[in-house]
């Protein structure tokens, strides 16, 4: 028999089929063993049989509105441009991850780059490795020194800080030509993507959004922010898009599409069904089980005051002390104008309210500063003149804004570290040394004011006597948090140390877990599995404390006790700490917060006086969505403020707490409500799907692969890869090699678990992923292990093989192929410069004697018996192989591809002409701003403004290179859709059935 060659055909803009086609087709391959290979590739494309198939091999169990997100929005769209905008704790990294773990099963993702603020990368790597077992990759400017983490080994799916990816040393790796462009981007946080506009219609860009434009392929970039490249597809995710300003949430939307939204006008005609391709947000309101059951669970929130000690060296004593030594100062400061000195006094305030440990640090600090600079001007290291230089320096920073207040002013994700401190902890050992003395003898008095403070206050420490600790003590003794794990929030990591002190003195140590910002994310993740093990075992702890580094990455609900032993002053933190324990994956129908207030002091009682309101107002509203906004009702004013008012008396601390209840209203949080709706829309699909997709679901529980298949195809890959499963597969084996060197290729893959479960793999999903490896498509060790079936059937393959259909009255040839369709190169225009995979399929073809062919699933294999000698029948089969296989891969690429093709085709042009209606108006518009904006400067340039002619001139420049954009942009639009077509056609394996 003549030799057959590679039975597959290059078109225009396909890509290469795999290498080692069809030789020596006779029939006499293993029958068994070609059975792996074709089911080998058939489980690569589970997607086929269940078109939710990464719901079987993730560990998930996704809830009504992710599936709706990403299988009914997301995954139908051939070029995503998406802004997924549900409330927080919706699980937005879960559908993040589901739309990546189809695309690469679909293969139309290969590449995908996710940028996350620093203190979420960590968390977004754990969360794709644990619940998908996508294996990202950290990437960090140091990276970045030796080689470009961006190409090679390692560089398709990684996660990055933004403020990393933003800076000199990885933008520039970023745009190295050599960078294969990443097919999806996906942005966390979108919302710190910056981007205002002045009253004087100045725009002010973030380098932050300055790289996301970049990457979504804004054309008019300055050179410095360009890249060679831009993404295919693009993920926005934030949980407040909208954050009360329009021009931001505009800016926002206009990364999605830059010519089509390119200015505000075009976005604010932006059609409806256009908005709802690009845009989904669900609030946790309308988030339901698929029962048809609230998602979230409800909040108990509880204030427990608590009374300070009495006595001439007391608690009391040190608060009354402390606030007259605040009160002194801080009107000193407000008086003369020192915005540093007032910061420093207030870290006293908070502090003092926090913990007497807390405050005593502080002290200390301040006084060690003091000492410093008295004995510099004593000993004349540094002249009056130059101290005075360097105090006036450090208070410019603050009044300019580069040292704040950050636990006033940002929220936890915001917030980042400095030299491995948390920011407020470095701002405030900055302001602390600030000082309102101009000479010495000034600073020789206030010094000796604070030498009274800290004496008070090394007094009321070393009693070992702490009020509010105690109140703590007796929660956590309650018959109802009694061996319940429980989470305790502060706002400073010296609380947390003397947290951690104080409780393992109790007996509980080795019980306590801890976060703060000086840890890496690597040691939070460490702390975190702590706290996640059972505390009645060796290693497990009972509590987690905390600052609010963990606030914001780390999902913690597991645990339903939430305790602020320290109220922050900024209540979007408080929204954020709420947000780790109710969340989607609590199981308690109840969570408790639990606040802990010294109610008779002066900033405790501005405190008492919000919480108390925030339950009156979710009691009016019979709804939790109060604790839902906090941090949006705050927007125009600031707690703080209220706080350092009420420092100043008792009758100011009274006057504060009913101005603050004053500004508080169940009709203001129904305000903010009805305008988010009128934002977004009303929402409320969810309710209404649940019938179809639990329809859905029963469908693809009998299409499902797991853990049948898969169990069946391990146990017939084994033999021919060349080793025995030893064990129960229905509970844990092993893999037992047969020779030397067989399994050498598992290694890298099997790095990524613990060391026990690398020895033992199983099936089905494990309780625990450290005790076992759970085998599936699209998880790596099970990827090596088909890879090297593969190999092994590939001889086999080539010869073809025979089987038994005891169903057919005539014999017939079976293929097995895999098509794909194809965005063909354009080089000639931007976004077009390669070519791009829109679809992969594999296909089963029955082929007749007549040359009659029809489609048929290729599971059909899986039922018929190997065959022996071929029959009488089959002989032309035989002699003409060569002659049948090209006839059917001609009919494969004439009928079925090109049917596929077909219908992308009409797909695409059947939104073209709304695209293009869309682009031209989007253009119009610009067209109408810059021609006032020209007729604005031709008017002051008569009127003898020299400058204006200059800017009329670049105007016109500007009008011109719009119509060339206009031109490029319409021209892309229609060729995307012409450049669609056939792409490879690859015959995997011919069978003969007799």
């Amino acid at each position: 028999m003549r030799r057959g060659r590679r039975w597959s055909r290059r078109v225009p803009g396909a890509v290469a089929p795999d290498a080692g086609g069809q030789e020596g087709l006779d029939f006499l391959g293993d029958a068994n063993v070609v059975r792996v290979l074709v089911e080998g590739e058939r489980l690569s494309f589970g997607h086929q049989s269940n078109p939710a198939f990464a719901t079987e091999i993730s560990r998930i169990d996704p809830l009504p509105h992710q599936r709706i997100a990403v299988y009914e929005r997301m995954l139908p769209q051939p070029r995503l441009r998406f802004l997924l905008a549900d409330d927080a704790g919706a699980g937005k990294t879960i559908m993040t991850g589901l739309y990546v773990r189809e695309g690469l099963t679909r293969r139309t993702l290969r590449r995908v780059l996710v940028v996350a603020p620093a203190g979420l990368v960590g968390n977004w790597q754990r969360e794709l490795r644990q619940l998908f077992r996508l294996g990202f990759t950290i990437v960090t400017s140091a990276d970045a020194k030796e080689r470009n983490p961006f190409i090679g080994e390692g560089s398709d799916l990684v996660v990055v800080s933004i403020d990393s990816l933003r800076g000199p040393r990885l933008f520039a790796a970023l745009g190295d030509p050599k960078v294969q462009p990443y097919d999806l981007v996906v942005f966390d946080e979108a919302h710190k993507l910056a981007c205002h506009r002045d009253p004087d219609g100045k725009i002010r860009a973030t380098e932050r959004y300055r790289l996301a434009e970049a990457i979504a392929g804004v054309r008019e970039l300055p050179d410095e922010y360009r890249l060679p490249w831009s993404t295919h597809h693009l993920l926005l995710l934030t949980a407040t898009p909208h954050m009360g300003k329009p021009y931001p949430y505009y800016a926002l939307w206009r990364l999605l599409e830059p010519d089509m939204l390119s200015t505000q006008t075009a976005f604010e005609q932006f059609p409806p069904e256009a908005r709802e391709r690009c845009f989904i947000r669900r609030v946790k309101e309308e988030m339901l089980t698929l029962s048809g059951d609230p998602l979230y669970p409800q909040r108990l929130c509880d204030t427990h005051s608590y009374a300070l000690n009495q006595s001439a060296v007391s608690e009391q004593a040190l608060y009354d002390r402390t606030t007259a030594y605040i009160k002194h100062y801080y009107n000193l400061a407000r008086m003369w104008n020192r915005q540093a000195a007032r910061f420093a006094v207030m870290i006293f305030q908070r502090r003092l309210a926090s913990s007497t440990w807390a405050l005593l640090c502080s002290l200390r600090k301040r006084k060690a500063k003091l000492d410093i600079a008295v004995d510099s001007l004593r000993t004349s290291l540094v002249s009056e003149e130059e101290w005075f230089k360097r105090q006036k320096a450090l208070q410019q920073k603050v009044a300019k804004g580069r040292i704040v207040d950050v636990l006033a002013e940002q929220t936890a994700d915001e917030e980042g570290t400095v030299h491995g401190q948390e920011a407020h902890e470095a701002n405030e050992d900055a302001v602390l040394g600030t000082f309102l003395a101009t000479n010495l003898a000034e600073l020789l008095t206030e010094r000796e004011e604070l030498r009274e403070v800290l004496a008070l206050a090394e007094a009321v420490h070393a009693q070992g006597h702490d009020s509010k600790f105690e109140r703590l003590r007796e929660l956590l003794s309650a018959p109802e948090y009694r061996d319940q794990k429980v989470i305790i929030y502060t706002e400073h990591k010296d609380t947390v140390d003397f947290l951690v002190r104080s409780l393992e003195g109790l007996g509980f140590a080795g019980q306590v877990a801890s976060v703060h910002g000086g840890m890496n994310f690597m040691e939070r993740d460490a702390q975190v599995e702590r706290f996640r093990a059972p505390h009645d075992k060796d290693g497990g702890a009972r509590f987690f404390v905390g600052t609010d580094a963990a606030a914001e990455g780390i999902n913690l609900q597991f645990c339903w006790i939430l305790i602020n032993y320290d109220v922050p002053w900024n209540p979007a933190r408080l929204e954020q700490r709420m947000g780790r324990i109710h969340r989607y994956g609590q199981r308690r129908d109840r969570v408790a917060i639990i606040n802990l207030v010294a109610s008779a002091t002066r900033e405790g009682r501005v405190i008492k006086t919000l919480l108390d309101k925030l339950e009156e107002i979710r009691k009016a509203l019979r709804s939790d969505k109060v604790f839902d906004v906090v941090g949006r009702v705050f927007e125009d004013l600031s707690l703080s403020d209220y706080i350092r008012r009420a420092v100043d008396s008792d009758a100011a601390a009274d006057k504060e707490a009913l101005a603050l209840a004053g500004r508080l209203t169940a009709e203001q949080i129904e305000a903010i409500d009805a305008r988010e709706q009128a934002i977004y829309g009303r929402g409320g699909e969810v309710a209404p799907a649940l019938a179809h997709l639990r329809e859905a679901m029963a469908i693809e529980e009998h299409r499902r692969l797991l853990p049948g298949y898969v169990r069946r195809y391990l146990e017939q890959a084994a033999p021919v890869i060349g080793v025995d499963l030893v064990g129960d597969l229905s509970d844990g084996f092993l893999l037992r090699p047969r020779r030397r060197g067989v399994l050498e290729r598992l290694l890298p893959a099997l790095e990524d678990y613990p060391a026990l479960a690398q020895q033992r793999f199983t099936v089905y999903p494990p309780a625990d992923e450290r005790d076992a490896v759970y085998l599936h498509p699209g998880e790596p060790v099970f990827e090596q292990l088909s890879a090297l079936a593969r190999e092994q059937a590939r001889a086999a393959g080539r010869q073809g093989a025979i089987f038994t259909d005891p169903g057919s009255d005539a014999p017939y040839l079976f293929h097995v192929a895999r098509l794909s369709v194809v965005r063909a190169a354009d080089p000639a225009l931007p976004g077009l410069g390669r070519p791009e995979d829109l679809e992969q399929r594999l296909v089963g073809i029955k082929q007749f004697a007549d040359n009659r062919c029809e489609e048929a699933p290729v599971e059909q294999l899986l039922l018929l018996e190997a065959g022996g000698k071929p029959a009488p029948g089959s002989v032309a089969f035989l002699a003409q192989s060569e002659t049948w296989r090209l006839a059917v891969a001609e009919r494969l690429r004439e009928d079925v591809l090109a049917r596929v093709t077909e219908l992308r085709r009409l797909a695409a042009r059947e939104h073209l002409a709304e695209t293009e209606d869309q682009l031209g108006k989007a253009f119009d518009y610009q067209e109408m701003e810059l021609a006032g904006a020209r007729n604005l400067y031709r008017k002051k340039a008569r009127d003898g403004d020299k400058k204006a002619t200059a800017e009329v001139e670049r105007i016109r420049e500007q009008q011109q290179a719009l119509k060339e954009r206009r031109q490029a942009a319409l021209l892309r639009a229609r060729r995307e859709v012409e450049l669609i077509e056939p792409g490879v056609v690859e015959i995997i394996v011919c069978l003969l059935y007799t």
